[in-house]
């Protein structure tokens, strides 16, 4: 396929995603752990805007910092299909004269750096399906073309930290670049409401905690030894989490790994805190967990030492 086709076809696929996204979607999680949907969009339509000046020969530090921060404004969606269009215009223009582009690396041909742009745009575009329940289905011809030019670059992005750890295949091609792109293609209701559960815990926000389980959650702590704590219903385990945060100087609560499978999670994490004098403490630990409706029904605690 003409890469500026390709290009082309993958900006297009992501701005069908992007003009589905709801009103009250912007704050989703999304596969992307770190982003919600509207940092994830906000990531994209930053690539579509630097492409303007590094097609047309500008350098980073010519560019500036003009491009950093917030570029979605109070209109996300026009802003982000606004800047997609004029990164196909440029690249339209520029990439048939070839030459090279200046990245945050060093100097790259201009046919790999539009390479790049095409992956991101597909890739990034099934992340924000999967986050706003859209089309997570990818064109085929597309998957392959990314795929074939991916394959001799995956471990290079991995050692350098642009993608994760391989994930699961699921039989297909697009669950294979999904996979070499560090995503499960599986991703889905249940991961979004483990990544709200994650970030309630790390805000140390009862409320919040709390309309992310079910009415009749079990939750099994980790002491007195060997088998835990057994507390059953919202009530109870809620004055679990007001004693915690509440009794605990600066209580912290923070995400190392998870992975889904069905409607059983696991999460593994750190817990910091400082005790009476001001000294620091901290407990590493795994949850077992069960979602029901996207919610949790069931969370078993496990700590280290």
């Amino acid at each position: 396929m003409d890469l500026n086709t390709l290009y082309h076809r993958t900006v297009e696929a992501w701005a069908d995603r992007v003009n589905a996204v709801r009103p009250d979607q912007w704050d989703d999680p999304t596969p992307c752990r770190e982003w919600t949907v509207r940092d994830l969009v906000n990531h994209v339509c930053g690539e579509d805007l630097w492409t303007v000046p590094l097609m047309s020969g500008q350098t980073i530090e010519e560019v500036g910092d003009r491009l950093d921060g917030d570029l979605l404004g109070a209109d996300p969606i026009r802003s982000s299909l606004e800047a997609a269009s004029e990164a196909t215009r440029s690249v339209a223009e520029w990439l048939p004269k070839g030459g090279t582009v200046h990245l945050s690396y060093g100097e790259e041909q201009a046919e790999e750096y539009v390479h790049q742009l095409a992956a991101d745009h597909l890739v990034h575009g099934w992340d924000l399906a999967a986050a706003t329940g859209g089309d997570v289905r990818l064109d085929p011809a597309l998957v392959h073309e990314v795929a074939v030019w991916f394959e001799g670059r995956e471990e290079l992005y991995r050692a350098a930290g642009a993608v994760g750890p391989r994930a699961a295949e699921h039989g297909t091609a697009q669950s294979a670049l999904l996979a070499g792109c560090g995503r499960d293609a599986e991703w889905g209701p249940n991961h979004a409401a483990l990544a709200r559960f994650s970030a309630a815990f790390g805000r140390g926000d009862v409320d919040a905690i709390m309309a992310l389980m079910t009415d009749d959650v079990v939750f099994e702590a980790t002491g007195p030894a060997p088998d835990g704590t057994r507390h059953e219903g919202a009530d109870a385990v809620r004055a679990v989490w007001v004693e915690l945060f509440g009794q605990t100087p600066n209580a912290a609560f923070t995400e190392e790994e998870s992975f889904v499978a069905g409607d059983r999670a696991v999460l593994r994490w750190r817990f910091d805190w400082t005790d009476e004098s001001g000294a620091p403490g901290h407990v590493r630990g795994t949850d077992l967990m069960r979602l029901r409706d996207g919610l949790v029904a069931e969370k078993l605690s496990y700590v280290k030492g």
